[in-house]
C-alpha cells in the first residue's frame, strides 16, 4: 500500500473545502502541503453545483449577519481576490435584494430581527403595507403588516462559478486535488490517516472534514463522533412569466417558500412538509411539491403566477443540521487535530468565504484573528444550546 503525508488533508473539494484550502494557502504564516480529497470531480451532484446560490443579511443571530457581511464584500472583490495570471472570475452577483414578509403574528420577529441587522451594520429597510403595496405593486398584500427588503448586499450569483474560483486559486498556489473517496482512521499516537478507494493512504496531523451531508454520515461516524447532520433533499424549479414584473427581489413569502429571477424567468422552491422530508436517497425531482404547494402560494402572493409556463427542474441535497440549522464550524474538543465545516442547512455558499477564511486562521494559530466563528463551535452540541435562528429557509 501506497503511504505519505500531507500537513493538512480535507475532505471534500467543493465550495466550503475549497475556500478552507485556498484561505490557508494564501497565508504567509502557512507553508504546508495541502491536499484535498474530492469523490465527484466533476461535481456532478455536490450541493454547491445545485443550490439556488445566494446572500442574505436578514438572520436573526449575530454570528450569521456578520458572516453575510463578510461574504458579500468577499463577492464583491472575486476578481481580485481569487484571480489567477490576470484572469478574474466573474460570478454574476445581482444584488437585487432578499424580500422576507410577515403576517400579523410574525411581524414582532421581523421587526426584532431588523433592529439587530441594523445595528450590525445591514442595509436593510422595514416596509409596512402600504410600503410594500407602493414598491412592489405586483405583490398581493392584503394578508400582510410588514415585510424587509435588502436595499444592498444582497442577492444571487453563480455558485458553481464560485466553487471553481477557489478551487483554481487553491490549486495555483500548490493544493493538491486527490479524486477518491477517503475512509478516515484515528490513531491517538500517530493521528489522523486517510484510506483513499484508489488504495493510497494520507497521513496528517491536520483533518478538515467539509464532506457535507456525507460529513455527517461518514466522516464523522468513521471518527468516533456522532453528529445530527443528515442529507435532505431539496428541489428547484424555473417558469417563465409572460407579464414583466419591475423591481423582482429574492422574495420569500411567510410560508417559506422562495422565488427570484433567473435570466428572463425564475426560480422557486419550499422545504416539503416535514412528513415527506426523510433523508435523501436520490436526487429525482418532487414534481408535486411544485403543483401542490409552491404554485399555488406564489400565485396567491403574485396575482401574475397564476399564468406561467413551468420548465426544467433538477434537484440537490442540504447536508441539514437536526440540532439547530446552524454550521458546525471548528476544532472538535478531545479530537486533537480534527477540524469542521458541516450542517449548513442551506447557507453553506454565502457562508463558504468566512468560514474557509476563519478555519485557516484557526488552523495557522490556534485562534479566530477576524471574525469570531466560535458561537458555532461543535461544543453547543454537547452544551445542549442550540442557536436560535427564526429566519430559517
Amino acid at each position: 500500500m501506497a503511504q505519505r503525508t500531507a500537513d493538512v488533508v480535507i475532505i471534500g473539494g467543493a465550495v466550503m473545502g475549497s475556500s478552507v484550502a485556498c484561505h490557508l494557502a494564501q497565508r504567509d504564516d502557512f507553508r504546508g502541503h495541502i491536499i484535498v480529497v474530492e469523490a465527484d470531480p466533476v461535481y456532478e451532484i455536490c450541493a454547491s453545483a445545485r443550490s439556488a446560490a445566494s446572500i442574505r443579511q436578514q438572520f436573526s443571530t449575530a454570528v450569521n449577519i456578520e458572516i453575510s457581511l463578510y461574504g458579500i464584500r468577499f463577492l464583491r472583490e472575486i476578481g481580485a481576490a481569487l484571480a489567477v495570471d490576470g484572469d478574474r472570475p466573474d460570478i454574476g452577483l445581482q444584488e437585487g435584494g432578499y424580500l422576507f414578509l410577515a403576517t400579523p403574528d410574525k411581524a414582532e420577529i421581523l421587526q426584532k430581527n431588523h433592529l439587530l441587522q441594523q445595528e450590525l451594520g445591514a442595509d436593510i429597510a422595514l416596509l409596512d403595507t402600504g410600503e410594500l403595496r407602493s414598491k412592489f405593486s405586483w405583490l398581493s398584500v392584503s394578508d400582510l403588516e410588514a415585510g424587509c427588503h435588502g436595499l444592498t448586499g444582497e442577492g444571487w450569483f453563480d455558485g458553481y462559478g464560485l466553487m471553481q474560483a477557489f478551487r483554481r486559486k487553491a490549486r495555483s498556489l500548490g493544493v493538491e486535488y486527490v479524486s477518491a473517496r477517503g475512509t478516515v482512521e484515528n490513531n491517538p499516537e500517530a493521528g489522523w490517516s486517510v484510506l483513499l478507494s484508489s488504495g493510497e493512504r494520507i497521513s496528517t496531523p491536520v483533518l478538515v472534514n467539509c464532506a457535507g451531508a456525507s460529513g455527517g454520515t461518514e466522516i464523522c461516524a468513521q471518527a468516533g463522533l456522532d453528529v445530527p447532520v443528515v442529507p435532505r433533499k431539496r428541489c428547484v424549479f424555473t417558469f417563465d412569466c409572460k407579464e414583466p414584473l419591475e423591481n423582482f427581489p429574492l422574495l420569500i413569502d411567510p410560508t417559506g417558500t422562495y422565488v427570484r429571477p433567473e435570466g428572463p424567468g425564475y426560480i422557486c422552491g419550499s422545504a416539503p412538509p416535514a412528513d415527506r422530508d426523510p433523508d435523501c436517497t436520490d436526487l429525482d425531482v418532487d414534481y408535486t411539491l411544485f403543483e401542490d404547494h409552491i404554485w399555488p402560494m406564489l400565485a396567491a402572493r403574485v396575482p401574475a403566477f397564476e399564468a406561467i409556463r413551468p420548465g426544467a427542474a433538477w434537484a440537490g441535497t442540504y447536508d441539514m443540521n437536526l440540532f439547530d440549522h446552524n454550521a458546525f464550524v471548528g476544532s472538535v474538543p478531545g479530537m486533537e487535530g480534527f477540524f469542521v465545516a458541516l450542517g449548513f442547512s442551506g447557507h453553506g455558499l454565502q457562508q463558504a468565504p468566512a468560514v474557509g477564511r476563519g478555519l485557516a486562521e484557526l488552523i495557522s494559530t490556534g485562534a479566530y484573528q477576524t471574525l469570531d466563528l466560535e458561537p458555532l463551535s461543535i461544543r453547543r452540541q454537547t452544551e445542549n444550546a442550540p442557536i436560535s435562528e427564526k429566519n430559517v429557509v
